[in-house]
């Protein structure tokens, strides 16, 4: 009986905030998505397990044991609000869930964890089912007034919730009214912009960096919203993209226009110790990409950081009478010094769009040879010991 049973991979949709991951990393296409719901087709899914490692909310790592010819359809996916409990099998003990092999963040590079002294995140504390309540403290805009883009700095509190938050993790949050189904959004995931200790130290609140997009349902609910108004918050979300707590650790950080938001976290947070006289040590080399000086959020708290606290490099790419300039070029402007981080004790952190992430590790493939050091296996060992970290959409 049990050569009938099959242990089927499946996506929780209460948790999942259909960031596309798992779909893009998934080797033999097993995974697709409708407007609700992301689901793994049973018949295509071959266990490698490779999208459990990128999911930035733990969504892809559910499992049933089922007959084989009773397998949940994608139909039957497609239409669920919540997993479905386990069902009695008659030999279900023989394909125990955590039999399948986890991915080998050794050999694929995609596959992250966290650095070993990063502090314990909370997660999945409030789901679509039990949201969170917040209210909006603040909403500023970060771009200046005749700047293209439309970047908010959105402060959330908590009251009295708890809602621990570390330096790198995402919320959830839940646009008000309905898709074109007639059913509730779907949430949109957001990183935090703020240090563990909250924007306003020693409140119970974060803040958010928010680029308004046109026809963008989440993007524009909350660039519109008011101060009082309410918002429903799932999360917290992130087990990896979190910064190390040991003293001495480097941070390299490279990102473009909202992809600031975590690296302003992990940045606020080393200040704050530093000015406490608890001195965390280690380097700060930041590399920050936009359009143009406007476009550039936090560009004013910035230039206000000593460079003996942070070593700060901007790239614009718009900016007239200037020649085009992504953050790429300008590692390469500063190879010498980004290969003397990387061959110390330094976590790398990467966060923008997608289309930035090939020209940035060609960079420090070409820094690292400058200075005779081997790319491919230091960017193995950095990521199997959770030293190299990329988030991209």
């Amino acid at each position: 009986m049990s050569d009938l049973l099959i242990r089927q991979h499946l996506i929780d949709p209460e948790v999942c905030i259909r960031c596309n991951t798992c779909e893009e990393t998934c080797p033999v296409d097993a995974i697709t998505h409708d407007s609700r719901n992301y689901v793994v087709d049973a018949a295509v899914c071959n266990g490698c397990n490779a999208c459990i490692s990128p999911c930035p909310t733990g969504s892809i790592d559910h499992w049933r044991v089922v007959f084989k010819d009773r397998a949940y359809t994608l139909a039957e996916q497609f239409s669920w609000d919540e997993l479905p409990v386990q069902q009695e099998t008659p030999d279900a003990e023989l394909v125990k869930p955590e039999a399948a092999p986890q991915a080998n963040a050794a050999t694929s590079p995609t596959s992250t964890i966290a650095p070993s002294s990063a502090a314990t995140p909370q997660l999945n504390l409030f789901t679509q089912k039990s949201t969170l309540m917040a209210t909006v403290a603040g909403n500023f805009r970060l771009t200046e007034p005749d700047a293209e883009s439309d970047i908010r700095h959105i402060v959330l509190d908590f009251g009295m919730h708890r809602f621990p938050l570390l330096e790198g993790q995402s919320i959830g949050i839940i646009p008000s009214g309905s898709d074109a189904q007639g059913r509730p959004h779907y949430p949109r995931m957001y990183s935090i912009a703020s240090p563990r200790g909250g924007e306003r130290e020693g409140y119970n609140n974060a803040s958010l960096t928010v680029k308004r997009v046109p026809g963008g349902v989440g993007s524009n609910y909350l660039c519109d919203l008011q101060k009082g108004d309410t918002v429903q918050i799932t999360g917290p979300f992130g087990d990896r993209f979190l910064m190390p707590n040991h003293a001495g650790s480097n941070i390299l950080m490279i990102c473009t226009g909202t992809g600031s938001a975590p690296m302003r976290a992990m940045t606020e947070h080393r200040r704050r110790l530093r000015a406490a006289g608890q001195d965390a040590g280690g380097k700060l080399m930041l590399f920050f990409g936009a359009r143009r000086r406007e476009e550039l959020p936090y560009f004013g708290p910035l230039m206000k950081l000593p460079p003996e606290f942070i070593d700060t490099s901007f790239a614009f790419s718009r900016e007239p009478g200037r020649p085009r300039a992504y953050v790429q070029d300008r590692i390469r402007e500063r190879a010498a010094d980004v290969a003397a981080l990387l061959a110390q004790d330094s976590f790398v952190y990467i966060c923008g769009l997608k289309g930035m992430e090939e020209g940035v590790l060609q960079a420090l493939a070409e820094a690292c040879a400058q200075a005779g050091m081997d790319w491919p296996s230091l960017h193995m060992r950095y990521v199997r010991e959770g030293r190299f970290h990329v988030e991209t959409y």
